[in-house]
């Protein structure tokens, strides 16, 4: 059987792997942590998938029942976006140098007219990491639309290219360009040209095919500040709103299961076509930008050795303010994905953190 065969087989059909087979398992240590941290009470709820060659390790733990249990993901949202915004690039409908204005006419002004797509997809167009008017908006429960809007207005914070700041705004703003490429809604667009195509049941931008029974809820309490940070005037608007919920939010609101999130990267590992040519999977993970500037391919962390203990440089991967993290090593063919309902932000030996350093290690 060819590899690549083997894995959609081994993928679809781990979720029925019996618990007592992997109880000696190499990445048991990464399991255990996150069951330490449910039982403490610390966390509410996680899933941890990895692969490492042809093996394969899955468990559920806490409020999560199942291994498909669907996660916020936070920003491990983007490189799924921009893989989806990456398909048009396929078809040569734009090119990632092209200036944004040409597409997004209204986006001019401040140096404006000098952003190209390649700097809205590895920060560093100079656009900010969120609106200031950021809350208000989510206050209001607008539509995506009215954050495009606040992107035509807000000023840059830099020369194009000159420096980098992680920038939600761009991604947001690269799918817009998709959006009005393709003429389809973007969470319509991304279930259609990534989610089905890879065999993503349990992902969603929005609620989509999700069943709210299927998704689990952030501890919004330890929420990320532009998240409304637990207080108690953002439970309209915070990570477990439906408002959220349902916006499918290209920089952060879509939910998937801990495995559908393996099946993604295994495209960039193996490609397979399904999404696009393998050229433009190996170029989403090399780094474009600078020297001197953070290492980031198109919509991904590359390299990540400040993240992920014991990976090669040409490990690639995201993380996710609501407590979750995926990569990527193609020097060992290992893929690793924890998912968990307790934010980044809210201890600094973080449960998601310490797993993924047990699965790292040589």
């Amino acid at each position: 059987m060819k590899r690549r065969a083997f894995l959609g087989c081994a993928i679809g059909t781990l979720a029925t792997r019996p618990l007592f087979a992997m109880l000696d398992d190499p990445w048991n240590e990464a399991g255990t942590v996150l069951s330490g941290a449910v039982t403490s009470g610390q966390m509410r709820a996680a899933v941890i998938y990895v692969r490492d060659g042809n093996h394969f390790y899955q468990r559920a733990f806490g409020d999560a029942t199942t291994v498909d249990a669907s996660f916020l993901l936070g920003s491990i949202t983007k490189p799924i976006a921009v893989a989806a915004v990456m398909t048009l690039f396929d078809q040569e409908k734009f090119g990632l140098d092209d200036f944004v204005t040409k597409y997004v006419p209204e986006f001019k002004g401040d140096g404006k007219d000098r952003v190209t797509i390649r700097h809205l997809l590895t920060h560093v167009s100079g656009l900010p990491d969120q609106l200031p008017e950021n809350a208000d908006l989510r206050r209001g429960h607008a539509p995506l639309a009215d954050f495009v809007k606040g992107i035509m207005r807000v000023p840059l914070h830099f020369k194009p290219g000159a420096q980098y700041e992680y920038s939600s705004m761009a991604i947001l703003l690269a799918t817009e360009i998709a959006q009005r490429l393709s003429g389809v809604e973007f969470k319509e667009f991304v279930d259609k040209v990534v989610l089905q195509p890879l065999g993503m049941q349990h992902t969603a931008f929005g609620m989509g095919r999700l069943k709210p029974e299927d998704t689990m809820p952030c501890q919004v309490e330890f929420g990320a500040i532009e998240s409304g940070g637990g207080s108690p005037d953002s439970k309209g608007w915070d990570w477990n709103s439906p408002y959220w919920r349902n916006l499918g939010a290209p920089w952060g609101g879509a939910q998937a299961s801990a495995s559908d999130v393996g099946r993604f990267l295994e495209e960039f590992l193996h490609p397979t076509g399904r999404i696009f040519r393998p050229e433009v999977a190996q170029l989403m993970i090399r780094n474009h930008n600078q020297e001197g500037l953070a290492s980031r391919g198109l919509g991904l962390d590359v390299g990540m050795n400040d993240v992920v203990t014991h990976s090669s440089s040409k490990t690639f991967g995201h993380t996710g303010s609501t407590g979750t993290i995926a990569w990527a090593d193609p020097e060992r063919d290992r893929v690793c994905v924890v998912l968990t309902t307790l934010p980044a932000g809210a201890n600094k030996d973080h449960p998601r953190q310490l797993a993924s350093e047990k699965v790292s290690r040589p």
